[in-house]
């Protein structure tokens, strides 16, 4: 009984790691140029969320898999040569189905190669740990990178075009923020985000980084 309690005790402080006290984007501060090129419409935020969210947890999982394989002094190669091949499987799913939100999303679908929350989930946790732990890790990440994308376009795209998910819910009067279309919106969004949830989490930093 005392085994199972810290199992699950062990795989519910991932979740919460991945979603508030090391969430991607409010305390690591990672994917923040995806996350403002690709917020300004709901229906993107979502598909990159998914994408990334694809991409961390099957790329964790192949790593951890073959993990005790790699040597040492190619592992970031490896780990690229794995995230490129999900990350390309995602390009062509959005192609063939959602091809409007595949050209909306551009050049940043095929940057998920390099994002630093795939990269770092791979080199500071799937490398160490079974497949069982993190493919929890990789969805707790996804998860807290898509929620902030979510949250920060429902706002842009309500203020930018009167919409959420192409139905308005603004009035017939609303003058569009065209400002919130466009990345210094984002940035301004983001930011009071970070600081919104970071109030409410009691996370703060000291000049040195240090977290208080």
């Amino acid at each position: 009984m005392k085994l199972i309690r810290m199992k699950y005790t062990k795989w519910y402080n991932i979740m919460k790691d991945g979603l508030s006290r090391n969430n991607p984007i409010v305390i690591a501060v990672l994917g923040i140029c995806s996350s403002l090129a690709v917020t300004n419409k709901v229906e993107n935020a979502i598909a990159m969320g998914l994408g990334v969210t694809f991409v961390v947890m099957a790329s964790s999982a192949t790593i951890s898999l073959i993990r005790k394989l790699i040597p040492a002094k190619v592992r970031m190669v490896t780990y690229m040569v794995v995230i490129s091949a999900f990350v390309i499987s995602v390009q062509l799913f959005l192609e063939a189905y959602f091809p409007t939100i595949a050209k909306a999303l551009g050049a940043y679908v095929g940057l998920i190669i390099t994002n630093c929350i795939v990269m770092g989930r791979a080199e500071a946790f799937a490398v160490k740990n079974p497949v069982k732990y993190t493919l929890i890790d990789g969805f707790a990440s996804g998860m807290g990178y898509t929620y902030v994308l979510i949250s920060v376009s429902i706002i842009r795209e309500a203020l930018a075009f009167g919409t959420i998910l192409n139905f308005r819910v603004m009035p017939d009067g609303w003058v569009n923020w065209v400002v919130m279309a466009m990345a210094p919106g984002g940035f301004f969004i983001l930011g009071l985000f970070i600081w919104l949830i970071r109030e409410l989490t009691h996370y703060y930093e000291s000049p040195q980084g240090a977290e208080q």
